[in-house]
């Protein structure tokens, strides 16, 4: 009887652990979480991938908008899903490298996620309306010191790369503003056209159709090299702050421990649409510059800026609204 016992339980664990047996993937629709309303830069960003990522795997892949809190809403969400590797994240330096170094998580952005590839990163810009009285960083800076009611700075959220490149430039300008959170670029660009916030920390990716259209003007870019989309606005150190520089990358990872299977389909797939001309067209035409990382290169990135941040954030004594 005991032998018999032993005889099926080998013959279970070889039809379990066999890769006859083990399920193809993906078998069904795969779930790509947004921290932020639609229209923003991740949103941009993610749409060429996800459209030839269905193409490649067969499958629909379901854009699910999660904003709030600077996308940790998102992030936590992703952090705690199943990793059968149908729910994916397009994330960003913010609630990856920020936002952890300003209050406690309901995660941990190294541990509790699989990080599988970086998209694309660039700067954020100063963006004001044409009819804008500021025409420049300094006499933003004039404006603001003058009457400082009258200009707060609006960001797509608390933590992200926008939110810390305004709190760096009130602590550089010596300004007391305040700061207006909003959930996600998009919604951030349209209280700016609106009037009812003076001027904004973007995305590049959130800001550059109406830079393009010429509904706001971009008086400087927080990157340390200016964009090859508008080679014509200046650096924040050519403005008159040297060594100012607040970089945001934007990556796609999923819930810590996703299986191997899900790896081997996943990141050769994305590695080869990363090469892909139109899809390298289209990050560069949201203002970014292409990042081809492996998944190893990926979680470095995200441990050296989860240090670079909380160093920043210490120094200027950035405190979590």
């Amino acid at each position: 009887m005991r032998l018999i016992k032993s005889v099926l339980a080998g013959a279970l664990a070889l039809s379990v652990f066999s890769p006859m047996a083990m399920a193809q993937y993906p078998e069904k629709p795969i779930r790509m979480v947004v921290g932020y309303a639609p229209g923003g830069a991740a949103d941009k960003l993610i749409r060429p991938i996800t459209d030839q990522l269905s193409k490649m795997l067969k499958q629909p892949f379901i854009i699910e908008y999660k904003p709030g809190a600077g996308a940790s809403v998102a992030a936590d969400f992703t952090a705690k899903s199943a990793p059968d590797g149908y729910t994916l994240h397009i994330t960003d330096s913010g609630p990856m490298a920020i936002l952890p170094n300003m209050k406690k998580m309901g995660y941990d952005p190294v541990k509790d996620f699989t990080p599988i590839s970086m998209i694309g990163e660039g700067g954020v810009v100063v963006a004001v309306l044409p009819s804008s009285p500021a025409k420049d960083i300094k006499t933003l800076v004039e404006l603001a010191k003058k009457d400082p009611q009258k200009w707060s700075y609006g960001t797509s959220g608390v933590g992200g790369v926008g939110h810390l490149a305004g709190e760096q430039f009130k602590a550089a300008a010596k300004l007391d503003i305040a700061h207006i959170p909003y959930k996600g670029g998009n919604p951030a660009i349209t209280e700016l056209l609106g009037g009812h916030v003076p001027f904004l920390f973007s995305s590049l990716g959130s800001a550059a159709a109406q830079i393009q259209s010429g509904k706001i003007v971009a008086l400087a870019d927080t990157a340390s090299k200016r964009s090859s989309m508008f080679p014509n606005v200046p650096t924040m150190a050519e403005s008159g702050f040297p060594g100012f520089d607040a970089t945001i990358w934007f990556g796609i990872v999923g819930p810590a421990g996703l299986p191997k299977n899900v790896m081997d389909t996943l990141v050769p797939a994305i590695n080869k649409i990363m090469k892909d001309p139109a899809v390298i067209a289209a990050i560069k035409r949201e203002g970014y510059e292409p990042m081809d990382f492996t998944p190893q290169q990926t979680g470095d990135r995200i441990k050296s800026d989860l240090a670079k941040w909380g160093k920043t954030v210490k120094d200027a004594n950035i405190k979590a609204e």
